[in-house]
């Protein structure tokens, strides 16, 4: 991407304040002629597999003293977002993101809880971005739609990617050009509630006083637990490739590959894993990023950067672009986008490392050395 005060997403649409597009906007509809599918095409309410429950925050992630929080009824979230992406050193962009800080509004909804109501999303695609500018469009409007949506919002969630698997299959029936799969991550902040959706290997980092929390889960073959579950629906992994093809093991799309997906299901799942924790004051912002970020990041150094960037200009557009030109400097091979959402109207304070009270003492036998030195002293 040239450098510029506009973000291009790759659907067309631009944005000169270097905001990311609304979705609903004409500008970013995607015309699939044929295969466009409505929502009174699949039910709104879905079964839902036993595998699809919420999942707590993993014990072995960052900062796990945080898992257990205190209640804190009086702190309500200021959200302020921004995104950025660039091609990177790929011949095709293939990354899409959507920031709706007004999630409910956007979609004619009624706000029926206080505080805010938003949804961010980032879908990174491969073989095409066909399958990426789909579910960006489609996921949202999904979870808008569905009958247990806000009471219910993990059902609701893990339906919309079940739904849109299943929209963007029929859509290929339909089309076959638009075959191609993308791996989706999207956040919605209810009142106080943060709620983290993730299928692939885009990742959601959350500072909490400066300590790295991560909100998902990385689905790559290599994960033992990805692998237990890709063996019994019947595939393998080879060479760290699901079935030798792909490199993430939870997508929507890709049914056009063999052997990854059918009506029965598949080693390759769209069922996303939940994580999700209550707000608090000392939440300072959430970093989502596709995998061409975490290859040159590990989630406390993001954390440490963007804090740092924050201080500086309290942005989060900029401190998204600055988190992916860094990532460029790095080496990043890959497609990047990378959105931050804020929940405080202040920059992060700086942190004070508490200083320690040394307790120091003497033995017996050094302080009658010592009175003998002194004592020598004065003979």
């Amino acid at each position: 991407m040239e450098e510029s005060n506009f973000v291009k997403v790759e659907n067309g649409s631009y944005s000169s304040d270097g905001r990311p597009p609304n979705p609903l906007a004409s500008a970013y509809h995607q015309c699939f002629t044929a295969s466009r599918v409505t929502a009174s095409s699949y039910p709104t309410s879905l079964i839902r597999p036993p595998s699809l429950i919420r999942a707590k925050v993993p014990e072995t992630s960052i900062e796990t003293s945080m898992v257990v929080e205190e209640c804190e009824s009086d702190f309500t979230p200021v959200i302020r977002s921004g995104a950025w992406a660039d091609i990177g050193n790929r011949k095709t962009m293939e990354d899409v993101y959507v920031c709706l800080d007004n999630f409910t509004r956007d979609y004619g909804l009624e706000n029926s809880t206080d505080g805010p109501n938003a949804f961010y999303g980032l879908f990174d695609g491969h073989g095409g971005k066909h399958a990426a500018d789909f579910a960006c469009h489609q996921l949202p409007r999904f979870i808008a739609e569905d009958e247990d949506f806000p009471s219910e919002i993990e059902r609701a969630i893990s339906t919309a990617f079940l739904q849109t698997d299943a929209a963007f299959a029929e859509a290929c029936s339909l089309n076959s050009t638009l075959a191609s799969g993308t791996t989706a991550l999207a956040a919605l902040v209810i009142g106080r509630s943060l709620v983290v959706a993730n299928a692939g290997d885009c990742r959601a980092v959350l500072s909490r006083k400066g300590k790295a929390i991560e909100m998902s889960r990385d689905h790559k073959p290599a994960c033992s637990i990805e692998r237990l579950r890709i063996e019994a629906c019947g595939g393998y992994v080879y060479d760290d490739y699901l079935n030798g093809q792909v490199n993430v093991t939870r997508a929507i799309g890709d049914w056009h590959m063999e052997g990854l997906k059918d009506i029965d299901g598949g080693p390759l799942s769209a069922e996303p894993e939940l994580m999700s924790k209550e707000l608090i004051k000392e939440d300072e912002f959430l970093i989502i990023g596709c995998d061409g970020l975490w290859d040159v990041f590990r989630s406390q150094n993001a954390v440490d950067f963007a804090r740092r960037r924050l201080q500086e200009h309290n942005d989060p557009v900029r401190c998204s672009k600055d988190l992916i030109e860094e990532a460029l400097k790095r080496k990043s091979g890959d497609n990047l986008a990378v959105v931050v959402v804020c929940f405080q109207p202040h920059p992060p304070p700086n942190l004070v490392a508490p200083r320690t009270r040394v307790q120091r003492s003497v033995s017996a036998e050094g302080l009658r050395e010592l009175q003998g030195f002194l004592d020598s002293l004065a003979t």
